[in-house]
């Protein structure tokens, strides 16, 4: 038999004791940081080194250990990578990277006494091309340009009109429609045109 002292003791009420708790994991607010995932991602492919990225989050050797160890980061930097290649992130980044060895390489054709003529005047203008980014290089975008004048009738009258009575709107063209709309139905219509 039982004491009552054993359960509970008279006047209180004691709640057993509380569930043990987890150790909480150093590496789970590292992990739902997508930055941190995205930089490692980039360390993964080789696009950033890891003292840049050591660096930029001020990661110790034993976090960085730690990090590597974990597999649900591990399984969320493969799924950056995968999803990266999808939308042509990997890939852009890659090419800028290669990209700006470009100059110096046609810096080297330019220069060479022996190259062929018309590959250093090539070289030339590409290194032209490279080096202007302004608005000359940039192309012209059509522009519609609707302006409503409700004043028109006191300037018949030779009145002057309020300057808020003008409305301008300004707008881009909406991008070529596809090449079926274009083509003006060329396909054979069917009995379920109301289908479309």
């Amino acid at each position: 038999m039982t004491t009552p002292s054993d359960e509970y003791v008279s006047g209180f009420s004691l709640e057993p004791s509380p569930p043990e708790r987890s150790v909480p994991s150093l590496t789970q607010p590292l992990r739902e940081n997508v930055e941190l995932v995205d930089d490692l991602t980039r360390y993964a492919e080789g696009i950033y080194t890891e003292s840049a990225v050591r660096k930029k989050w001020r990661l110790s050797e034993e976090t960085w250990e730690l990090l590597g160890t974990d597999d649900e980061l591990v399984r969320a930097i493969e799924e950056a990578k995968i999803r990266r290649v999808r939308n042509g992130s990997f890939k852009r980044e890659r090419a800028q990277q290669h990209i700006t060895r470009a100059p110096d390489v046609l810096a080297s054709i330019m220069d060479d006494p022996k190259a062929n003529a018309r590959h250093r005047v090539d070289s030339a203008k590409a290194l032209d091309s490279l080096a202007a980014n302004g608005p000359k290089d940039t192309p012209e975008q059509e522009k519609i340009v609707i302006r409503i004048d409700l004043g028109a009738d006191l300037r018949a009258a030779g009145k002057e009109p309020n300057p808020g009575d003008v409305i301008t709107i300004e707008a881009e063209p909406r991008p070529k429609t596809p090449k079926q709309i274009e083509d003006g139905h060329s396909e054979q219509p069917s009995n379920d045109e109301w289908r479309r």
